[in-house]
């Protein structure tokens, strides 16, 4: 496939620059005593354009090789494939922390929800957020024994590492 490419190049180039000599030719036809000159101009002309169009396809076929090579290398560098290992870690440490939310937001849900279950608690004041499995409640409670049954209910979740239990004991 290549090799016709070259070919079909150099063929383009050649009709073309003989072309242009044919041009010069007919041109230089006028004067009848130097037609035999013109003759062996235009022959001389016609091999030059095709050593020139043959040399062109090539060193047009050298470049490309070496293209070839230096883009092969580039590709199988170390250094491309600790960019590629790189990547590759980033996307996985993303999956993980899209995980980590996911599930720091589910256990979220699941403290809010077991507090408003506990009729002393206004579970609607107790801020609960999560990080890695780790709860912290703030907000009122009403007296200390409401306070330390919050933590418990919080301990109780599922995917609870510790509670930071962080609830000011304000009654009214």
């Amino acid at each position: 496939m290549r090799k016709s490419n070259r070919t079909l190049e150099a063929l383009r180039i050649r009709s073309a620059l003989t072309g242009a000599v044919c041009v010069l030719a007919l041109a230089a036809c006028t004067d009848r005593a130097g037609s035999e000159s013109a003759g062996r101009q235009l022959d001389s002309a016609a091999d030059k354009t095709e050593q020139a169009a043959v040399a062109a396809a090539r060193k047009a076929a050298e470049l490309a090789d070496v293209a070839r090579d230096k883009t092969r290398a580039y590709v199988t560098s170390p250094e491309v494939k600790e960019d590629a290992a790189a990547v590759k870690n980033a996307l996985k440490n993303m999956g993980t922390a899209a995980v980590s939310t996911t599930d720091d937001a589910a256990v979220t849900l699941a403290v809010s929800s077991a507090l408003a279950k506990d009729t002393e608690l206004n579970a609607t004041r107790i801020d609960v957020r999560t990080k890695d499995g780790a709860v912290r409640l703030a907000g009122p409670a009403p007296n200390a024994a409401a306070k330390a049954r919050a933590g418990d209910i919080a301990k109780a979740v599922d995917g609870v590492a510790t509670v930071d239990n962080q609830l000011v004991v304000s009654p009214g």
